[in-house]
């Protein structure tokens, strides 16, 4: 078995790495956080101009035709550097199923603008990880061969500067999901703050024509995809907060002694990296099986919940062995700690991977988690 990846996935990383090295270090997002920017234009572009918004749409809509393994290389690095671009919901929840799903007319319509960075694509789904009894309604219903939607949905992310939102409706047949332009008639958007700024939206459609892309599978195609690559992102979160850590402690003294050097802070830096380690272990299974389209639904919840159980153990000791520096909206490490708990909540956190998952096995018992024994 070779876990190692091909030379144009490292290529992608590297160059996703080198631009946001160069251009989203500490100072750049000190004075982003004050510009009231919702996110960065220069950033976006910079993306564009290098190929990487490209990445996996299709080569006949002006991309290159890479894949979900591609898009997780790059996820890692905006992670690493929380990088305030809308990477996740245009390449992820936008791109991905438009080019798997979408006509020739609607990969026209918005798949090369992706690509160039003139457009920005995303979701409504953040209500796949609501219970029941929570969820607002968003129905659709054709009214003279028009797709028609009415009802609201919450959460959705860049929504009021997107082109096109994917968003998911009930229908008499079930689940489906469409395509709404959020200047449209009959579509309101009202902004909401998030955790780490990022900026999301409630969307409210009364009679707002629709274009339809897909049914339930490719609602269950977004969200499994989104779940694994906010995995991805949390990777990168957690090993530069761990970095940084590691870092402090070798040059914060106490009695004339590097921390680093206590065995309680020692220990708790080897059990983050023990986390971080499996952490991956789960999310490359998830990641990969999503990539060859082999069935990775209980992948999908384990990854998830190790990324949110796990990466909520680092990001809390990142936080702890900083002590009340780590606190300060002036000091860098605090906006790992928002970034983190921002992707731990969006499609569901630990707690209802968990639910999911037994809920998965306990109706297919021919799901196995752990290796055979003789």
């Amino acid at each position: 078995m070779d876990f190692s990846f091909t030379e144009e996935q490292t290529q992608i990383k590297d160059l996703a790495n080198q631009i946001l090295r160069e251009n989203c270090h500490d100072d750049f997002l000190m004075q982003f956080g004050k510009s009231g920017e919702l996110y960065s234009q220069s950033l976006w572009q910079l993306f564009g101009e290098a190929g990487l918004l490209g990445t996996a749409v299709p080569e006949a809509q002006g991309g290159s035709g890479f894949g979900f393994i591609e898009l997780c290389q790059m996820l890692e690095e905006q992670g690493r550097f929380v990088a305030p671009i809308p990477l996740l919901p245009s390449l992820v929840l936008g791109g991905l199923p438009l080019a798997r799903f979408g006509s020739d007319a609607q990969q026209a319509k918005y798949l090369p603008a992706l690509a160039t960075g003139e457009a920005i694509l995303t979701a409504a789904v953040a209500e796949e990880s609501m219970v029941a009894a929570m969820r607002p309604t968003c129905t659709a219903s054709q009214e003279g061969g028009q797709w028609i939607l009415n009802g609201e949905r919450l959460c959705v992310p860049y929504a009021a500067q997107a082109a096109v939102v994917l968003v998911a409706a009930d229908t008499a047949d079930g689940k489906a999901v469409f395509l709404v332009e959020p200047g449209s008639a009959g579509v309101k958007t009202e902004y909401v703050d998030s955790t780490n700024h990022e900026p999301l939206y409630h969307l409210q459609f009364a009679n707002a024509a629709a274009d339809y892309l897909g049914g339930a599978d490719v609602l269950a195609f977004i969200v499994q995809h989104a779940d694994v690559a906010a995995a991805a992102t949390m990777i990168g979160i957690t090993e530069e907060a761990l970095r940084r850590t590691a870092e402090y402690t070798s040059e914060r003294k106490q009695f004339d002694t590097p921390i680093a050097s206590f065995q309680n802070t020692t220990m708790k830096c080897a059990d983050a990296y023990i986390d971080i380690e499996c952490l991956r272990s789960s999310y490359f299974e998830a990641m990969w099986k999503l990539s060859e389209g082999i069935p990775a639904a209980a992948e999908v919840h384990t990854a998830k919940w190790w990324a949110c159980t796990s990466g909520h153990r680092v990001a809390h000791t990142a936080q702890h062995l900083h002590g009340g520096i780590g606190s300060d909206v002036e000091y860098p490490l605090h906006r790992y700690y928002l970034w983190f708990k921002q992707m731990q909540v969006a499609m569901g956190g630990g707690n209802l991977q968990l639910a999911q998952l037994g809920e998965l096995l306990a109706k297919d018992s021919s799901i196995q988690l752990l290796p055979q024994t003789a």
